[in-house]
C-alpha cells in the first residue's frame, strides 16, 4: 500500500517528538487581525546575496529582505532537496485560532493564482515531498534528481508561494474536513489521546499545551480572513529559512535564489516575540483517561528548559539513560520485570520552556499502580541512584550517532535543519552535539535534580502539598550570542557523483557466490561520511516441514538479537552503538531478512557480530517470555483499530488456498494470540537448529568498503554455514475475485478505514505489467490520480485515499487494492465517489496528459528510490534471488516510456473488474448513527 507525501501534523499533532504535537498561542490581547498583517509584497529589483557565515560545509547568506539563505552542497547524492523554513508555528497562534498554523499549511498547497494545484504539479514532476506545521515553525521542502530544470522549477514555487498563495474560501471549504479527518485518525490511539490531555493539564497559559492540529470548533469555524492575515504576517522573507542540499551548483543556485526571492519586498510590518510563560509550578497534576482500548498507559511529564539552553543537552541523554530499551533504566525496571511490555520517552527541544514525557505501556493485565510507583521512582531517584560514566558513555554515543546519520544524509539535514532553526538559528545543530560531547556525570545529576522532582510532575490526577518545590526554568538563551563567531569543524568529506542508471549499477556491482552457496552483491562507491548498507536473506524448509511453526519461527528471529554466547541483549546494544552500527531482523514465512548499516571502518567489526548473533544465540528464557508478551500485548493493543480489522478480513480471504498452519496462512488477530501463548521456547530452539543456514541465501552491500577485505570476511562468516533441510519455495496461490461488501463495527473509534482487494492472473513479466503500473499511477498512485483528486481533493473525505498494485515476478497471483481513512458517518459519500471513480476509469480510460504525466512520475520516482542506498542494497538482494540483474527495470521503464494510450486502456478494461472487487469498512458506524439521530432530534 502506497502512502501520500501529505502533512504530518496528524501523526504529530499527537505524536512525532521531533516534529509537532501541541499548539502555541500569542496572548489574547495581541489577535491576529487583518489590520496587524503586512500587506502582500510588491515586487522589487533582485538583490545580491552576501555571505554571512559559514559551518561544517554549510553556508548562510542573507538578502536585503531578510531571507536567510543556506547551501549544503554534496555532489556524492544525485538528489537536490529544498526547505524552505517559517518561524511560525501553533505557539503563535490566537484565542479562538488554534490550528490554524497547519490549516495554512495545507491551503499552501492549493496554489497560487497562476500555478495551479501544487500538490498536482509536485506529483507531476515525480518529486518526493511534504509540509509539516510544529510548535514554532512551519516548514515544506520537496526532494528530486538533481538538474537545473528541477531545481529552477522549485525554487520558483517557493518564492511565488510565499507571498501570492491564493488562501480561498473555497479551498477552506473542502480542506478543513480533510484536517478533521486528520484529526479523527489520532484521537483511536490511546497513547496520542493521553499525550495530548496530558500536555493541556500541564500548561496553563502556553500553547505548548495545546495540540497543534488544533480544536476541532476553531478548525471548522475559522474565518477566511484570519487565515488570509495570519498568512500575510508571517509567510514573508524576514521570517523565512531557506536551505537547498544535495547535487547543485552553487553559483547558479545562489543566482536562481537572487531572481526568485531578491525581488520580494521586505515588508514593513515587525514581528513581536511572544511573552507568555509558565509561573512556577506548585504541585503534582494527575488526570485519568477512559477509552475503549485493549492496552494500559502509564505517563509522567515534567516541565524543562528551553531547548537553547544549556540543560537541553543532558535532557536528551537523560531521555536515552532512562528511556531507551534495552539499556535504559525504565526497560530494566518495567519491562524486565514484567510490570510493562514497552517505555518510550519524548524530550522536546524547543524555542520556549517545553517539557520532558517518559511513557510506559502495559498489557491489560498488568498492574498499573505498580507501574506508576516504579516508573516515577526510577525517574525521580537519580539523586539516590547516580548516573554511571557507562550509562553516560552509551548515551551520548547513541545521540552523537543520530546527529552523524543525520549529516551524512543531505535530505535528512536539510529537513532536520528546520528544529534548530525553530530555537534561533541553525548553528544550534552543532551546538547541541558539541554540549553533548561535553556532558559530565556532574551536568546529567544537576539537571535530573532541577527539574525531575515530585512539584514538578504531571501524572494524571491533582494532589495538594503542604510545600511545594518548585523547579527553576532558566529565560530563553540569547542564541545570537551563543552562535557568534562559532566555526564548527571541518567539514565532513563528500562522497562521489553516483550514476544511478541501471546500466551503471549493474557495471559496478560485483557478483558471487560463498561456497555455503550465499549469492553475493557488491557495490561499492564512496559515500558521504563513508556509510555502508547491507541486506542478507536467508530461505529455509518447505510447506510440509515448516507446517504449524510460523510463531517458533517468528520467535526465533526475533530471539536473535536478544543473547549470544558472548553478548547478552544489553551489551549487543551497546556494542552496535559503539560500531555506529544498526542491525534488524525480521522473518516470515520462508525468510528471515537482516537490515544493517555501518561505516566503512567498522563493517568487519559488524560482520563478526553478525556471525556471533547468527550462529551463536543463546534463546535465553527471560527474553523468551517477555518476547512473548509483547508480541500478544501489540495483538491486543490493535484489536479494535480499524485499519486492523479491516485488514483481518482481507487475511481470511486471501487464506482461502490454504490449511491453517501452512506458511502462507496469515493468521488473524484472533488465532493469533493463542498461538503466541501456546509457544514453548524448546520449539524455538528447534526451529532454529533444523531450519538456520546460508546454503539458500543473498547478501548485498551498498556504500563505501574495501572489497577484498569484505570478501575475506564473509566468507568466515557465511562460508561454512549449512542448514541440513532443503529449501523449497512453496509458491503463493491464486484466490477467486470475489465482489462482497461488508462492514465491520470498532466501536468508540472516530476514524473508519476503507481497504478493497481484487486478486488476478498476472506476473511481472506480462507483457501488459507497464501498462497496469500507469494504470494504477493514474488511479491512485499518487497525489495527482484519480481517487486522491476526487475523494480528498475535491470533495474532503479523506485524508489519505489511493490504490496499490501488487505484481509478483516468480507466481501469477496479482492483486489491485483501494483504500481511504475516513469518518464513519462519511461511509455512503466515499463508497458513492469510489463506485463512481472506478466505473469511469474504467469505462473512459485514462487521458493522454495523464499517461505523460504518470511516466514522468514513475522514471522520476525510480531514479530517486535508486539514488538511496538502503533501497538498492534491498534491491540488488532481491534480484539476486530471482537471479536478474538492473538491466530488468531499465527494461520495464523502457516499455513504460513506450506505452500507447490504447495500450494502458485495453489492460485496465481486461484485469480492473468493478463487479469483482470486495469492500471492507471497518468503523464505529452505529455510533455515527446514534450522533447523527440525536442531532436530528434537537
Amino acid at each position: 500500500m502506497k502512502l501520500k507525501p501529505v502533512c504530518l501534523a496528524c501523526a504529530l499533532a499527537f505524536g512525532s517528538a521531533s516534529l509537532s504535537l501541541s499548539a502555541f498561542a500569542q496572548d489574547a490581547k495581541a489577535p491576529v487581525a487583518k489590520a496587524s498583517a503586512a500587506k502582500p509584497a510588491k515586487a522589487a529589483k533582485a538583490a545580491p546575496a552576501t555571505i554571512y557565515t559559514s559551518v561544517e560545509g554549510i553556508t548562510e547568506y542573507r538578502l536585503s529582505n531578510g531571507l536567510r539563505v543556506l547551501l549544503a552542497p554534496d555532489a556524492s547524492k544525485p538528489t537536490t532537496t529544498v526547505n524552505v523554513t517559517y518561524l511560525v508555528g501553533s505557539r503563535h497562534e490566537s484565542y479562538g485560532e488554534t490550528g490554524m498554523a497547519h490549516l495554512l499549511e495545507h491551503l499552501l498547497f492549493k496554489g497560487t493564482k497562476t500555478s495551479g494545484n501544487l500538490m498536482d504539479q509536485l506529483s507531476k514532476r515525480g518529486m518526493q515531498f511534504n509540509g509539516t506545521t510544529s510548535f514554532d515553525r512551519t516548514n515544506y521542502y520537496e526532494t528530486f534528481p538533481s538538474s537545473d530544470d528541477n531545481l529552477a522549477w522549485a525554487l520558483e514555487m517557493e518564492a511565488d508561494r510565499m507571498v501570492n498563495s491564493k488562501i480561498a474560501r473555497s479551498d477552506l471549504d473542502t480542506e478543513f474536513s480533510v484536517v478533521r479527518n486528520e484529526m479523527e485518525s489520532g484521537e483511536n490511539n490511546p497513547i496520542q489521546v493521553l499525550w495530548k490531555q496530558l500536555s493541556a493539564a500541564t500548561f496553563d497559559w502556553h500553547n505548548y499545551g495545546h495540540s497543534t492540529i488544533g480544536a476541532r470548533a476553531d478548525v471548522e469555524g475559522v474565518k477566511i480572513e484570519n487565515l488570509q492575515g495570519f498568512y500575510r504576517k508571517f509567510y514573508q522573507p524576514d521570517n523565512a529559512v531557506l536551505m537547498v542540499a544535495g547535487k547543485f551548483d552553487e553559483k547558479k543556485t545562489l543566482a536562481m535564489i537572487e531572481k526568485n526571492f531578491g525581488a520580494i519586498a521586505k515588508p514593513a510590518r515587525v514581528l513581536e516575540k511572544t511573552w507568555t510563560r509558565e509561573a512556577p509550578r506548585d504541585g503534582v497534576r494527575e488526570i485519568t483517561v477512559r477509552r475503549v482500548a485493549d492496552q494500559q498507559l502509564a505517563a509522567v511529564l515534567y516541565p524543562t528548559a528551553a531547548g537553547s539552553d544549556k540543560d537541553a543537552a543532558a535532557l536528551s541523554a537523560l531521555g536515552e539513560i532512562l528511556g531507551s530499551a534495552p539499556s535504559g533504566r525504565l526497560h530494566k525496571q518495567l519491562v524486565e520485570s514484567k510490570q510493562a511490555v514497552g517505555v518510550m520517552n519524548i524530550v522536546f527541544r524547543l524555542a520556549e520552556p517545553g517539557y520532558s514525557m517518559y511513557v510506559a505501556a502495559l498489557s491489560k493485565d498488568q498492574n498499573i499502580d505498580a507501574a506508576k510507583k516504579t516508573l516515577i521512582s526510577v525517574v525521580e531517584g537519580l539523586e539516590a541512584n547516580p548516573v554511571t560514566e557507562a550509562e553516560l558513555k552509551l548515551a551520548k554515543t547513541n545521540l552523537l550517532n543520530a546527529l552523524e546519520k543525520i549529516m551524512n544524509d543531505p535530505q535528512r539535514l536539510c529537513v532536520s535543519m528546520s528544529e534548530s532553526m525553530a530555537l534561533g538559528d541553525w548553528r544550534m545543530f552543532f551546538l547541541q552535539r558539541d554540549r553533548i560531547e561535553a556532558l559530565t556525570v556532574a551536568d546529567i545529576q544537576r539537571v535530573a535534580k532541577n527539574y525531575f522532582k515530585e512539584d514538578n510532575r504531571s501524572f494524571g490526577q491533582f494532589i495538594p502539598v503542604a510545600t511545594p518545590n518548585r523547579a527553576e526554568i532558566p529565560e530563553v538563551a540569547d542564541v545570537a550570542k551563543l552562535v557568534d563567531g562559532y566555526k564548527g569543524r571541518a567539514k565532513v568529506e563528500a562522497g562521489e557523483a553516483f550514476d544511478v542508471s541501471p546500466a551503471n549499477i549493474d557495471k559496478r556491482t560485483e557478483k558471487f557466490s560463498l561456497a555455503s552457496g550465499t549469492k553475493v552483491a557488491l557495490l561499492s562507491k564512496k559515500t558521504r561520511g563513508e556509510t555502508v548498507v547491507g541486506r542478507f536473506t536467508m530461505h529455509y524448509g518447505d510447506e510440509k516441514s515448516l507446517n504449524g511453526k510460523m510463531v517458533a519461527g517468528d520467535l526465533a528471529a526475533d530471539l536473535l538479537m536478544r543473547g549470544s554466547s558472548k553478548f547478552s541483549r544489553a551489551e549487543l546494544d551497546t556494542k552496535l552503538s559503539e560500531l555506529k552500527a544498526k542491525l534488524t531482523v525480521a522473518g516470515s514465512g520462508q525468510n528471515m531478512t537482516w537490515s544493517f548499516e555501518t561505516v566503512r571502518a567498522n563493517l568487519p567489526a559488524l560482520l563478526d557480530v553478525m556471525r556471533e548473533v547468527l550462529r551463536a544465540p543463546t534463546f535465553p528464557q527471560s527474553e523468551f517470555e517477555l518476547l512473548v508478551k509483547e508480541n500478544i500485548s501489540a495483538l491486543e493493543a490493535s484489536r479494535n483499530e480499524p485499519q486492523t480489522a479491516a485488514a483481518d478480513a482481507i487475511k481470511r480471504k486471501q487464506n482461502a488456498p490454504y490449511q491453517k498452519g501452512d506458511p502462507r496462512y496469515s493468521a488473524p488477530i484472533d488465532e493469533a494470540i493463542p498461538a503466541y501463548n501456546a509457544a514453548k521456547l524448546d520449539d524455538v530452539k528447534s526451529f532454529y537448529n533444523t531450519f538456520y543456514g546460508a546454503n539458500n541465501a543473498e547478501l548485498s552491500l551498498v556504500g563505501d568498503f574495501d572489497a577484498a577485505q569484505v570478501k575475506a570476511k564473509l566468507a568466515t562468516v557465511f562460508g561454512d554455514w549449512k542448514s541440513s533441510v532443503p529449501f523449497t519455495r512453496a509458491p503463493s496461490l491464486n484466490t477467486k475475485a470475489e465482489a462482497a461488501s461488508v462492514k465491520i463495527e470498532t466501536a468508540d473509534k472516530a476514524n473508519a478505514f476503507y481497504l478493497a482487494e481484487m486478486p488476478f492472473e498476472l506476473n511481472d513479466q506480462s507483457p501488459e505489467y507497464p501498462a497496469l503500473l500507469v494504470a494504477d499511477t493514474v488511479l491512485g498512485g499518487g497525489i495527482k490520480s484519480r481517487l486522491f483528486g476526487r475523494i480528498r481533493q475535491k470533495e474532503g473525505i479523506s485524508y489519505d485515499v489511493g490504490s496499490g498494485l501488487s505484481v509478483p515476478a516468480l507466481d501469477n497471483n496479482a492483486s489491485v487494492s483501494l483504500y481511504a481513512i475516513y469518518a464513519p458517518q462519511n461511509l455512503e459519500k466515499l463508497q458513492n465517489a469510489v463506485k463512481e471513480e472506478l466505473a469511469l476509469f474504467v469505462k473512459d480510460g485514462i487521458s493522454a496528459t495523464e499517461l505523460a504525466d504518470a511516466k514522468l512520475a514513475i522514471a522520476q520516482t525510480n531514479a530517486v528510490r535508486r539514488a538511496q542506498d538502503a533501497g538498492l542494497a534491498g534491491s540488488l538482494r532481491a534480484k539476486l534471488f530471482l537471479n536478474r540483474s538492473m538491466a530488468f527495470d531499465a527494461d520495464v521503464e523502457a516499455k513504460i516510456a513506450a506505452l500507447t494510450l490504447d495500450q494502458v486502456n485495453a489492460a485496465i478494461r481486461k484485469f480492473i473488474k468493478p463487479e469483482n472487487i470486495a469492500h471492507y469498512y471497518a468503523g464505529d458506524f452505529a455510533g455515527a448513527a446514534k450522533k447523527a439521530a440525536a442531532a436530528a432530534a434537537k
